[in-house]
């Protein structure tokens, strides 16, 4: 990984970072584990804040290549009417003999002398383009056009009012009236929850606080805004508030994180509150909320498996962010701090659970969940996500990862479905649910469902009689993480999905995924063997009725082939393209 940042102070005072970076894995994360990790911290004052008086901040860079470091500081200062200034020479520059120039910047230097800029002249103002970015999506559009290009969304779209029960493509106080669920009298519905406590949601305002302060050339895709979304369906459809109970928030305590994350994880989250912005890989940002926004999220987590071990409440919704299964024992990484599932399966088993069945439905693998518990018999880890050879982010995650240290067959890498059949009966099922797989997701590029979803959730409701806790993960289209967490809790306030599974055939490549999984995986649970020659022996059934469907689809969807050498060669050539990346985008789980 190499990161370019650079930080310049903007005519009406705000800072802003203009980065390079590059990667070799796919799926648009790109931090990785890797030891030169970078560290940078942008733009503070004594106080950590940009607001106030006149002030001097310090802008420091630091870099971290084979042991190798040099530090840049340059000095900024902030007027009382807010306007800043940047000193052109560093205040401060240490530098390491062993470090190159490029290494850190990657672009050339020269610390000991200063250029002649004297003939330097500014060049004509350039016409700069109007755009708008998609409340939805976040993807970029151009002033003029009132729905986004990408996934359709008004460009005033209500779905932060209203969630996904707003119109997609009317103004904000358009709501799409079919979608409505019929509303029951609140008191009776609210008396009715306290009553039964059977699902409770863990909910805090303070962690919207947790925000990239950096200005980018484009949004972060894990940001405030799907939180309110999720909040925002979940009240429109009269769910929380309303069916659902609400557990008070607290911030987990250092001794509960201590038996999850090493003393450097915990530092290095910790360190944030006195930092404006900062960053532990390119992706994965902090500000001065941030440190309180991971604590509230792993307290709700810890809370909520208590609550729902010891029989207080049935099941459990945590709405939290930031993420957690990227987050390992010492590093942040890919949007995560602290480990949310992992220090809930630590609560749980604190609470008197044997065994913790984690699920993990994110796109992408839950590298740090599996290093936490990859030696532990005592939690089950199974995940279904993109691998491809290991060039889909974070490049963990292939079937042979089954655990270490005498607790092989404890990780289960893509395609298992949880019915119990590995003789691990659990006190306590936690699910790890990133929506990123959901249809229109701009990140994981998948096709799941919220009836998906919702059939899935069903499933694991029936074990560990249905002590369950979902907890948020990724999820980056706000119209599909909102109308699949609504799917989601939906089942778990008990109402039943109606799903229609007989016509489904899983595809030739789902099932060799699957067929792959279950020979590792009979080394250590023999009772796979009886469920593996039977998926094998409908092999042929199974790619005949897909080879079928594909050649339907192909069919459907194919264009003419004299058109290829006649006069609408053109278009012929434009449209294959178009449908060539459209079916390189329709990627599904299996079935």
């Amino acid at each position: 990984m190499i990161l370019v940042e650079k930080c310049v102070i903007n005519s009406e005072g705000n800072e802003v970072s203009e980065a390079s970076k590059m990667s070799n894995l796919t799926g648009a994360k790109t931090g990785t584990n890797l030891p030169n990790q970078l560290e940078v911290v942008l733009c503070q004052d004594s106080n950590g804040r940009l607001d106030g008086l006149a002030s001097t901040v310090n802008c420091d860079y630091t870099c971290h290549s084979d042991g190798q470091s040099e530090v840049v500081s340059q000095l900024c200062t902030r007027d009382a009417d807010g306007v800043s200034g940047l000193n052109t020479g560093p205040a401060a520059t240490t530098k390491n003999a062993n470090c190159e120039g490029e290494d850190m910047y990657n672009f050339q230097y020269n610390f000991d002398e200063e250029e002649d800029d004297s003939d330097w002249e500014p060049s004509e103002k350039q016409m700069e383009v109007l755009k708008w970015f998609c409340v939805n999506c976040t993807m970029a559009n151009v002033e003029g056009i009132g729905n986004c290009e990408v996934c359709g969304e008004h460009r005033e779209s209500g779905i932060l009012k209203h969630g996904f029960f707003a119109s997609p493509y009317l103004p904000i106080d358009d709501v799409n009236q079919d979608e409505l669920p019929v509303t029951e009298n609140c008191e009776d519905s609210c008396k009715q929850s306290c009553l039964s406590s059977s699902t409770a949601v863990g909910f805090d305002e303070r962690m919207l606080l947790h925000t990239e302060v950096v200005m980018k050339s484009h949004p972060h895709p894990e940001r405030p805004d799907r939180l309110r979304a999720i909040a925002a369906s979940f009240a429109t459809a009269g769910i929380f508030p309303g069916k659902c109970y609400p557990i008070p928030a607290r911030e987990i305590t250092r001794e509960e994180l201590q038996m999850v994350h090493s003393e450097e994880n915990i530092e290095a989250v910790d360190i944030t509150r006195r930092m404006l912005a900062s960053y532990f890989t390119p992706d994965t940002y902090a500000n001065e909320h941030s440190a309180c926004a991971a604590r509230l999220a792993a307290g709700l987590c810890a809370d909520l498996a208590s609550a729902i071990y010891s029989g207080r409440v049935k099941n459990g919704f945590a709405m939290v962010r930031p993420p957690g299964h990227h987050a390992g024992v010492k590093q942040a990484m890919g949007f995560c701090l602290h480990n949310n599932a992992a220090i809930a399966a630590s609560a749980a088993e604190a609470a008197g659970a044997k065994k913790v069945l984690i699920v993990d439905w994110d796109v992408h693998h839950g590298n740090g969940t599996q290093e936490i518990f990859e030696r532990s018999k005592s939690v089950l880890y199974i995940s279904l996500h993109r691998h491809e050879g290991g060039r889909f982010y974070p490049g963990t995650g292939a079937a042979n990862e089954v655990g270490s240290m005498g607790a092989e067959g404890y990780c289960v890498n893509y395609s298992l479905e949880p019915r119990g059949t590995l003789d691990f009966n659990p006190d306590f099922t936690i699910i790890s649910a990133g929506f990123d797989a959901a249809r229109g997701d701009p990140l994981g590029c998948c096709d799941v469902t919220p009836a998906g979803y919702a059939s899935m959730t069903q499933m694991l409701s029936a074990l560990s009689s249905g002590k369950l806790l979902v907890i948020l993960e990724g999820g980056y289209n706000l119209r599909s993480i909102s109308s699949s967490a609504t799917a989601v809790i939906k089942v778990l306030v008990g109402e039943s999905p109606v799903i229609d599974t007989d016509d489904t055939v899983p595809s030739k490549a789902g099932l060799r995924s699957v067929l792959e999984v279950l020979q590792i995986q009979m080394k250590f649970w023999p009772t796979l063997e009886t469920n593996f020659s039977e998926l094998h022996s409908k092999w042929g059934s199974y790619v005949f009725q897909d080879t079928k469907k594909q050649s339907k689809k192909r069919r459907r969807t194919g264009l003419p082939v004299w058109w290829r050498m006649g006069r609408k060669r053109l278009l012929y050539h434009i449209w294959a393209k178009q449908l060539r990346a459209k079916s390189f985008c329709d990627y599904s789980f299996g079935c």
